[in-house]
């Protein structure tokens, strides 16, 4: 996988967004997927998406990120980066979810008030790592 060089694509149905190699903050607005519309910053020390003008990811530094799908139960992306990653999502507030890094399940995390959720990625150059936080129904 590779860095998305025209910061945000769709790929079959889904979206891939992010360029950790660009030195300068650059942003693409007015992205239309599926009848939302998305806005993209990017460059080496933070990616952020929002969707309608609302949250949706964020990581710190920055990161590349190809077969986002977000669903009512949470969502699934691979992720590359240079180094580990900071990631913030925005989902359901105060709601209970899984992690699993590369299918591997890390633990289970509770959203804040907000509905924001962080988790920590060991990143490496060229090795992307698959993410999942799904509602976690017990």
């Amino acid at each position: 996988m590779a860095v998305i060089n025209d910061l945000i694509n769709v790929n079959s149905d889904a979206l891939e967004f992010g360029n950790y190699e660009l030195t300068s903050k650059t942003k693409k607005d007015g992205f239309e997927f599926k009848g939302d519309i998305y806005k993209i910053k990017t460059f080496n020390e933070i990616t952020k998406l929002e969707k309608n003008g609302m949250f949706v990811y964020e990581s710190v530094p920055g990161t590349a990120v190809h077969e986002f799908l977000s669903t009512e139960n949470g969502v699934l992306f691979n992720v590359e980066g240079t180094e580990t990653s900071s990631i913030t999502l925005e989902l359901e507030p105060e709601t209970d979810y899984k992690v699993h890094i590369d299918d591997i399940y890390v633990g289970k995390n509770r959203t804040n008030l907000g509905g924001k959720i962080n988790i920590s990625v060991d990143l490496e150059p060229e090795k992307s790592v698959k993410v999942e936080v799904i509602k976690a129904i017990d």
